[in-house]
């Protein structure tokens, strides 16, 4: 069992994959930081000073009574909360990481475009008279005998 096992794990995909996870996992800390502490400032900004990571409705009160400052604060009284805020943060993350991830894409299908090997040059074409499959350099046609031009 642990031979078929091991023989799973070193197969070239399952490896292949696992980097992608481990890289994909990194790509989105880096995504979220970016989202958080690039983004998310300047739209806060223009939209008043809105910080839309401490946004949040309360839905039932903790033990000690709020009004609640923030989400934290929240929480550590035991409240229960719709962070709607971080929903947003969230939703654009995701549509950040979307947009990285059809760039990446799109720029490995231009290059794999520009590796591609140019058509094949024919080497065959057709009579005109007979329709026949004929050598390109032919300049008669040896099945019907038709000068070719």
């Amino acid at each position: 069992m642990f031979k078929e096992f091991k023989e799973f794990a070193m197969r070239g995909n399952v490896v292949d994959m696992a980097v992608g996870i481990v890289i994909g996992a990194a790509f989105g800390t880096i995504i979220n930081s970016f989202v958080s502490d690039m983004i998310m400032p300047p739209i806060g900004l223009i939209l008043s000073n809105v910080d839309f990571s401490g946004m949040f409705i309360l839905l039932k009160e903790g033990k000690a009574a709020g009004p609640y400052d923030t989400i934290a604060a929240a929480k550590a009284a035991g409240a229960v909360t719709l962070n709607y805020g971080v929903f947003i943060n969230t939703i654009i993350s995701f549509l950040i990481i979307a947009f990285s991830v059809f760039i990446v894409i799109r720029n490995v299908n231009r290059l794999k475009r520009k590796e591609e090997a140019p058509p094949a040059v024919p080497t065959t074409k057709e009579c005109p008279f007979c329709i026949s499959v004929i050598p390109i350099k032919a300049v008669r046609c040896p099945q019907c005998t038709s000068e070719l031009k």
